[in-house]
């Protein structure tokens, strides 16, 4: 079975976005030693779940081959399946992307298939679905040196009380510290 894993941004005081999306307290650029702790995080990705919202700019960022990323890693991203989860669309307007409204049965369905690792990389209302129902098998919580006050949660509104055990944490030379959880087995 494939392993579902969760990588999201945050602040130290566990806000994911300023309260109107603001993104600019992310600690950039990366230094070296983080960037090769993604890549290695990211290679065994065979699929890419996104929440709509997210899904808008994280797919047309991507497809714009940026300048400032990796040739590779753009490529990774771009070649990768995506799977947005959105009550709102009814079909893909994204190469290489499928829209499912039903969460907890395509996630099942995802890690039922063979192939590599799937990832999501954040959307509030994703997250949050994502920890309420308990479908992550790794939490990866990437989280800068900055304490912004309020914004939006990483763990707000789950409606569920979900324990995690502690598997590693990893500090960088640009101050960010990863840490890996994974959901208390019961």
């Amino acid at each position: 079975m494939r392993k579902f894993k969760l990588q999201v941004q945050t602040t130290i005081d566990g806000y994911m976005s300023g309260p109107n999306g603001e993104m600019d307290w992310m600690t950039l650029p990366w230094s070296e030693d983080l960037s090769s702790y993604i890549d290695a995080l990211n290679k065994p990705i065979g699929a890419i779940v996104l929440g709509r919202k997210l899904a808008e700019g994280f797919i047309p960022h991507w497809a714009s081959q940026p300048a400032d990323e990796p040739q590779e890693g753009i490529d990774r991203i771009n070649n990768t399946p995506k799977v947005v989860i959105s009550t709102t669309l009814t079909e893909s307007p994204w190469e290489n992307t499928v829209v499912a409204s039903d969460l907890v049965e395509t996630i099942r369905e995802l890690k039922a298939q063979p192939g590599g690792d799937i990832i999501a990389y954040g959307g509030g209302t994703l997250v949050a679905s994502l920890i309420a129902e308990g479908l992550l098998d790794e939490l990866h919580l990437i989280v800068n040196p900055t304490a912004i006050g309020a914004g939006l949660p990483v763990f707000g509104a789950t409606g569920a009380n979900q324990q995690f055990d502690f598997v590693a944490a990893t500090p960088f030379e640009c101050g960010i510290v990863a840490l890996q959880y994974a959901p208390k087995k019961s």
